[in-house]
């Protein structure tokens, strides 16, 4: 699929997000931005956009509401006039101690992370069979994709983020006679969370095969990849630096 003319939605426009979204309207896509509370990250990234020459636009929606789910996706296409390509990549990542757990803590993780992922998914299919085929790029964790936890207070995160790789296999046998490619993007050390202190990087450089933070390109890099191929699907691609070989 050529990225040029197409309309792509991107849920969590913060950050990583808003580095993709600049990467596909650079090749020529219309780009719809979905934010929560990062309303000015995606004012900025819609913005950039437009001085780019492509359409930009800023939507709202809390994705732990199933209904909003849907009414976000029919506005973006018909903000942007067709539907293309969804990027599911909006997210919560919290550390919470197993013995502080909550329900609440539980249920935001998996509304947010998996539940939102296949109800965004689930309203944007008659939007892409109406295109005749298009391309769902899903966001899980390369911990979650090397199938062991490796960190502990993470056990919604990580529980959710796996749902994710199992969901994006189970998407793609079914939607593979509509020409629907979905796909999952695992990233490792790409971005040092706020507040990460030197030695924090540092081990994690000493841990990752390739020694550096990869930089919110190369998320960008396998995101083009998978919305250009004609050919892979079902799969999850670590962008980790070979951080799960050790």
């Amino acid at each position: 699929m050529q990225i040029t003319g197409r309309g792509v939605v991107i849920t969590g426009g913060k950050r990583i997000g808003a580095d993709v979204a600049l990467a596909l309207a650079s090749r020529g896509a219309d780009v719809a931005l979905v934010f929560n509370r990062s309303r000015a990250e995606a004012d900025a990234a819609a913005a950039a956009i437009v001085a780019l020459g492509r359409r930009g636009f800023v939507l709202h929606a809390d994705l732990a509401d199933p209904v909003s789910c849907r009414r976000v996706i029919d506005d973006a296409a018909l903000s942007l006039g067709r539907l293309d390509v969804l990027v599911n990549m909006a997210s919560v990542y919290e550390s919470r101690p197993l013995d502080d757990l909550k329900v609440e803590d539980w249920n935001q993780s998996l509304e947010i992370d998996l539940r939102a992922t296949h109800l965004c998914t689930h309203a944007a299919i008659p939007h892409m069979r109406h295109q005749r085929g298009g391309r769902v790029i899903n966001f899980t964790d390369w911990i979650a994709a090397s199938g062991r936890p490796r960190y502990t207070g993470y056990v919604p995160y990580y529980v959710a983020k796996a749902g994710v790789v199992g969901l994006t296999e189970a998407l793609a046998l079914e939607l593979a006679a509509d020409q629907i490619l979905v796909n999952a993007v695992a990233p490792g050390p790409i971005l040092a969370p706020p507040g990460t202190s030197d030695e924090e990087r540092l081990a994690v450089e000493r841990a990752t095969p390739l020694g550096r933070w990869g930089g919110p390109a190369e998320i960008s890099k396998a995101v083009a990849f998978l919305v250009e191929t004609d050919f892979v699907t079902g799969e999850t691609i670590r962008v980790d630096g070979g951080r799960h070989l050790k």
